[in-house]
């Protein structure tokens, strides 16, 4: 082996097992070894040792780095963990509040079809009412005189009345009772007075000249005038169509005596209206709650008071208070399945008083008035405008014709309102 190949395998050696030499220092070569080495061998392993060093400092440096690194990547995931159960706990408040938030809206609207009831414009309508009026010129004959009035009634009151909705009702007391145009039927009543007072006539003579312009209309048909056989009017749609039928003339008579402060009641007779007032006269009265209201006929001139006409005599009479009343509608759908009907009724108060105390009663009914089965709702309250819906379940009978009867009962199970189905077989 010659001297060359010597002192590669000792620079070998070196190299592979005195590394640990170069993380300490420079090496040093023993002397007898510097004759066989390269004559820059020395100077490239330190070059080689500084490197090594180096780069172990920069591999410290580096693992600092990394766990400051990580140290912040620990406290942004605590934080990411943290918003993450914020997040939850806002979620579900946001849930309450939602479900807060629908409840109070159904609520809202509630409030704003009953505001809307009772004043005939909505609040979130920036469009203000018509100021347009119409004019209609009424004369009338009273005490040996002929009397005028010239009423300019407003368009918007007129429109809002001639667009609601019929009230499917006998007690005609509702279109009486409704407070949009408390105001302007007041105007009117002022005028009447103002005769009263020039003329000094007393109260029963005030009575008669207001009966006396009443009966002064034009008697018109529902079915000529509108598209409806009954077709009931508010006293504000009477004076601008400038008449109408035994019902319309006698809620506007009503109306008109109600705010001059007379007690007054509606008369329904077979087919027929008329009105009773509680005035001190003579000739047919009604007794309602012992109080005596005598006969006023609104249709055709010259009737006086207590002068019922002949064909009336003796016929039954139905007597509606003027008083505020609630009014609930019913429409409702039924299935059945497994012999398990389900009924859901849909109600709505339309009067001018809140339902109190209602119930919604379902029974299956057989012929001559059998009742199989029948349910009743819990106890009810609707505000004015307000509706709900009740859902009812019952078993049905096995083989039976039967039919399906629906009831909205008051708080003494007198029936407000009532629907029938139609006759089947069960299974």
């Amino acid at each position: 082996m010659g001297y060359k190949s010597v002192a590669l395998l000792l620079v070998g050696l070196l190299l592979g097992c005195a590394g640990g030499i170069y993380g300490i220092g420079l090496v040093n070569t023993f002397p007898i070894l510097e004759d066989y080495l390269p004559d820059n061998y020395k100077s490239q392993l330190d070059d080689l040792s500084q490197q090594y060093q180096d780069l172990s400092s920069l591999h410290e440096a580096t693992l600092g780095e990394v766990e400051k690194l990580q140290e912040q990547y620990d406290a942004l995931d605590q934080e990411n963990q943290d918003l993450q159960d914020e997040l939850s706990a806002l979620s579900g408040e946001h849930q309450t509040l939602m479900e807060v938030y629908n409840e109070t809206l159904v609520r809202y609207e509630s409030l704003l079809m009953q505001y809307e009831i009772l004043t005939g414009t909505s609040p979130l309508t920036p469009k203000p009412p018509s100021t347009d009026t119409l004019r209609r010129d009424f004369a009338w004959v009273y005490d040996g005189k002929t009397w005028t009035m010239s009423l300019h009634i407003p368009q918007y009151l007129y429109d809002f009345y001639s667009n609601r909705t019929r009230i499917p009702t006998d007690d005609y007391s509702v279109y009486v009772t409704h407070p949009y145009d408390d105001e302007y039927l007041t105007n009117i009543t002022e005028r009447f007075e103002e005769i009263v007072s020039d003329e000094g006539y007393n109260g029963r003579e005030e009575v008669e000249l207001v009966v006396a312009f009443i009966q002064s209309l034009p008697y018109t048909s529902d079915s000529v005038t509108t598209s409806f056989d009954e077709y009931p009017r508010y006293p504000i749609e009477t004076l601008v169509d400038g008449g109408g039928d035994c019902e319309d003339t006698s809620i506007l008579a009503s109306s008109l005596l109600d705010h001059m402060g007379y007690g007054v009641v509606l008369v329904n007779l077979p087919e027929h209206f008329g009105v009773g007032v509680d005035i001190d006269s003579y000739g047919s009265y009604y007794l309602y709650e012992e109080v005596k209201y005598y006969y006023v006929e609104t249709t055709g001139e010259g009737w006086e008071l207590g002068q019922l006409p002949n064909e009336y005599i003796g016929e039954s009479a139905v007597i509606y208070p003027i008083i505020p009343l609630p009014v609930c509608t019913l429409s409702w759908t039924a299935s059945t399945l497994r012999h398990k009907l389900t009924l859901a009724a849909d109600i709505q108060n339309v009067g001018n008083a809140e339902a109190t105390g209602i119930k919604v009663y379902v029974g299956i009914e057989g012929k001559e008035g059998l009742v199989y089965r029948s349910a009743e709702s819990d106890f009810l309250d609707l505000e004015v405008g307000e509706e709900t819906t009740v859902v009812l379940q019952l078993t049905t009978p096995y083989n039976k014709l039967v039919r399906i009867v629906v009831y909205i009962l008051d708080p003494w199970g007198n029936v407000m309102e009532e629907s029938f189905s139609e006759w089947f077989d069960t299974d």
